[in-house]
């Protein structure tokens, strides 16, 4: 295993990371040059995730495309299979995921900014699509249904907002 030894004793791998003390991760040269997928932000692997600092707020995470319990599994429940809300991946994008700093991953992916008017919209095509559900079935259809749809608002979003800004 070749590496690089900074002036401070650090020593960067190529290959996985390293154990030093059992308390020190050591970051790998691919650690070392992650970005941020969205706004190209310097991301590390260094610990302070979600620390109120520039440190925490860079903190390198890994975020699926779509959730896994779209396609019967999910990580934070080892072995607890679910049924599968997509019955087919349309996107080709089953297990496939991006690094994002803690920012893009925590605060605007998970927690995204709906205002009253964008509820009524969004209201409003589900109503119109026929992705209505007054009672819960047992199928997942609508849902499916309903995941499509928002995934084709902002994809649609973002591209009307590209034409717009001249891309």
């Amino acid at each position: 295993m070749t590496g690089i030894t900074f002036g401070s004793g650090l020593v960067a791998t190529q290959g996985p990371k390293v154990a030093f003390a059992d308390w020190e991760v050591l970051p790998t040269l691919a650690d070392m040059n992650e970005t941020c997928q969205i706004c190209g932000c310097r991301v590390h692997r260094q610990g302070e995730y979600a620390k109120p600092s520039v440190k925490g707020r860079s903190r390198a995470t890994k975020h699926h495309f779509a959730a896994e319990r779209f396609f019967r599994r999910s990580k934070s429940r080892a072995g607890d299979l679910r049924e599968r809300l997509l019955a087919v991946d349309p996107w080709g994008i089953e297990g496939k995921s991006v690094v994002f700093c803690y920012e893009w991953h925590e605060k605007l992916l998970h927690n995204p900014l709906l205002l009253p008017q964008d509820v009524k919209d969004l209201r409003i095509l589900v109503r119109r699509r026929g992705l209505v559900e007054n009672e819960k079935p047992e199928d997942r259809k609508k849902l499916e249904g309903r995941i499509k749809l928002l995934h084709e608002v902002l994809h649609r979003g973002i591209q009307e907002l590209l034409r717009a800004a001249g891309g």
